[in-house]
């Protein structure tokens, strides 16, 4: 191989290089890019994720504080009913006792 071949190869190759180093550098950039976005990407997801957490915590306690479980409903309705059975209770008792108290009264005479 001569000189001037020599250098059409040189060249060649050396051209064929920068074009591969320029492909490379462009993915590279893009791959770059892209990590940076799903980083990005990923803090942003992370923190809304914390806020719904805190969101739904909130909630809950709301929950707890405002609304009444199934067992502590059972609980006072059953308190609420042994109430109103003691008042029927007493109703009736007096009610007996009325009834004794207009039987044992003797009829009035009216005079004429």
């Amino acid at each position: 191989m001569s000189g001037p071949e020599l250098m059409a190869v040189v060249g060649f190759a050396l051209t064929v290089l920068g074009a591969l180093w320029g492909v490379w550098w462009k993915i590279d950039g893009a791959i770059q890019r892209a990590k940076q976005d799903a980083m990005q990407a990923a803090v942003l997801a992370s923190t809304k994720v914390d806020v719904l957490a805190d969101s739904l915590a909130a909630h809950k306690l709301h929950v707890a504080e405002v609304y009444v479980s199934k067992a502590g409903l059972r609980e006072q309705t059953e308190q609420i009913m042994a109430a109103i059975k003691g008042i029927s209770d007493t109703l009736a008792h007096v009610t007996e006792r009325l009834d004794r108290v207009i039987e044992g009264r003797a009829p009035r005479r009216t005079s004429t």
